[in-house]
């Protein structure tokens, strides 16, 4: 894998954060194309500063819950959260809340935003899979199939590259969230789609997955699993009480 992109002395630029800034930059410049052209708003830079921290914050304060009794046993360990790995979930829930506080409070209208945010997401979330990829991180279950790849920690064993196998569910959601836009009978209506759709795939994607990582139930369900079952159920009903118009958001 290429971990480090560029390591000059001292300097080290790693590939992952690269693909992070790089997502980062292509989703907001989405963001703000659509939102001009769609709803006629221009969303102020420090929009996407708060959604960039608070996505940052988030992915590391869940890493603590997946692991929370270690480091409560081990407090001095807390601080290792900030050197390294994220979870996506954790990023998603606290942008969420945000992102539907913030609207609310300078009064835009937030499921046509959402709808835009969506599309926005499977973009930095994509090209941010690929830095994992790149750094060898979340990789899947040994496998002796075609698409079986070793990575720097798997110790020449070739595994699933669940990395790439997200890219591409990504991607396919991607492009059905366009369809659905195209299409669409609701505000709400594409935002809610990628919650379920992601939520499905990522589901199934966990089946494959190898490393380390938090479980509800040893070896059954993981952190990643449950909570995709949560917003399925909640998604869900919000989603056709949207569609009968019975409730409105």
């Amino acid at each position: 894998m290429y971990p480090k992109l560029l390591e000059y002395q001292n300097i080290t630029i790693y590939t992952y954060a690269i693909c992070i800034v790089f997502g980062t930059l292509l989703a907001i410049l989405y963001t703000k194309w659509q939102t001009k052209k769609r709803l006629n708003l221009v969303l102020p830079n420090i929009f996407f500063y708060l959604i960039f921290i608070t996505g940052y914050m988030g992915g590391k304060l869940f890493l603590f819950f997946e692991r929370p009794i270690y480091y409560i046993q081990n407090p001095k360990n807390i601080f290792n959260i900030f050197s390294g790995g994220f979870v996506f979930y954790g990023s998603f829930i606290c942008i969420i809340i945000f992102t539907f506080w913030y609207l609310k409070k300078h009064k835009i209208t937030i499921l046509p935003l959402m709808d835009i945010l969506a599309i926005t997401t499977t973009i930095v979330h994509a090209i941010g899979r690929m830095g994992c990829f790149f750094a060898g991180c979340c990789y899947g279950k040994p496998t002796n199939s075609i698409f079986g790849m070793s990575f720097p920690t798997t110790n020449s064993v070739t595994v699933h590259p669940t990395q790439l196998y997200e890219v591409f569910s990504i991607l396919i959601i991607m492009g059905l969230l366009f369809i659905i836009r195209k299409n669409k009978k609701f505000d709400g209506q594409v935002f809610f789609s990628y919650i379920i759709l992601y939520a499905i795939a990522r589901s199934l994607l966990e089946l494959f997955r190898g490393d380390l990582r938090g479980f509800v139930i040893q070896d059954y369900l993981s952190h990643s699993q449950f909570i995709a079952f949560i917003f399925i159920s909640i998604t869900a009903y919000l989603y056709l009480k949207l569609k009968s118009k019975t409730i409105t958001i």
